[in-house]
């Protein structure tokens, strides 16, 4: 997640359509199909991208960042894992300081090509970690959640599209290049885009972007199920990848569990963990390893990726 934190601007819209039956039309009528439930996405699966993530920083100076052989090499292990589960991928350059970039696109084949749901979260890191939770937790969540859909040759009427950004620690230049060269006709396709970054901070909390009412509905939606009240993420708005979508207008929503900001007494006695340290205190430094994780979170913000994407693409 990127440093500076922008001033947010919140829009929302709802249209609603009412029509009148009779009757006898009532009764002939066949029931709506009921939409299919997400399943569980397998949090050892999750880990287990984690652990290759780890590994390709460790054999790479010891992060994953742009410009740097751990990134790229970051950007193939998820391309080789999606291309054998049927996606079709491409990989989309870009220049930042100086550097070659590169965005990952993956596409579910199938869905209405004219309501686009995206799905995404950066998989670079700083130059100073791995960046396991920042944002390992987030993209692995993401991959498992696409080998997911590829596993249940899930057909939803919408056409999925998941996505892993370049450079976003340098200001979501990956993400922002992708929107800026998208032309009009695909933007206006595209009927949300949901952000994942930073899922499983050691010292977590359950924040929900509040940026479009419909998407923060069924995130809040799955909390609830799970016993586990939510806040605003206001730690982390505008800070990430999902910024350059709303700025074009496209409906957004997402997922954070905290990041430098210290976690107050009533969070902790809602959540759990330690009052008065950070939600993750190796927050951009070398400790942001495999250690650094809280299972608990990840294995819920996991499931929760899954439950919008299956509950928003229906």
């Amino acid at each position: 997640m990127k440093l500076s934190v922008p001033g947010r601007t919140a829009a929302a819209a709802f249209i609603a359509v009412a029509g009148l039956l009779t009757t006898s039309a009532i009764s002939s009528a066949a029931p709506a199909p009921e939409a299919a439930a997400a399943p569980d996405v397998p949090v050892a699966n999750v880990k287990a991208h984690l652990s290759e993530l780890q590994s390709i920083a460790s054999a790479n100076g010891g992060n994953r960042a742009h410009g740097s052989a751990g990134y790229k090499a970051s950007v193939d292990y998820l391309k080789g894992k999606l291309d054998e589960a049927g996606f079709t991928t491409s990989v989309q350059e870009f220049t930042a300081g100086g550097d070659t970039g590169y965005n990952l696109i993956a596409d579910w084949p199938g869905g209405d090509e004219g309501k686009v749901l995206m799905t995404g979260a950066h998989l670079d890191s700083v130059s100073e970690g791995p960046g396991i939770n920042d944002n390992g937790s987030g993209s692995a969540a993401v991959l498992e959640t696409a080998l997911t859909v590829a596993r249940e040759k899930y057909k939803p009427s919408k056409h999925l599209r998941f996505a892993w950004w370049g450079a976003e620690e340098m200001g979501m230049v990956g993400s922002s290049d992708y929107v800026e060269k998208l032309p009009s006709a695909d933007r206006s396709k595209i009927s949300g885009y949901l952000n994942f970054d930073m899922l499983a901070s050691p010292n977590a909390g359950y924040f929900v972007y509040d940026d479009d009412p419909g998407i923060e509905k069924t995130f809040k939606d799955y909390y609830a199920g799970q016993n586990i009240t939510t806040e605003p993420d206001d730690e982390g708005d505008g800070r990430s990848d999902h910024a350059p979508f709303k700025d074009a207008g496209i409906p957004v929503g997402g997922l954070f569990s905290g990041a430098e900001t210290t976690k107050s007494a009533a969070q902790a006695e809602k959540w759990g963990g330690t009052a008065g340290e950070a939600f993750d205190k190796c927050y951009h430094s070398s400790c942001d390893d495999e250690s650094n994780l809280d299972a608990t979170a990840l294995d819920r913000n996991s499931d929760a990726v899954a439950y919008a994407v299956w509950g928003l693409s229906a």
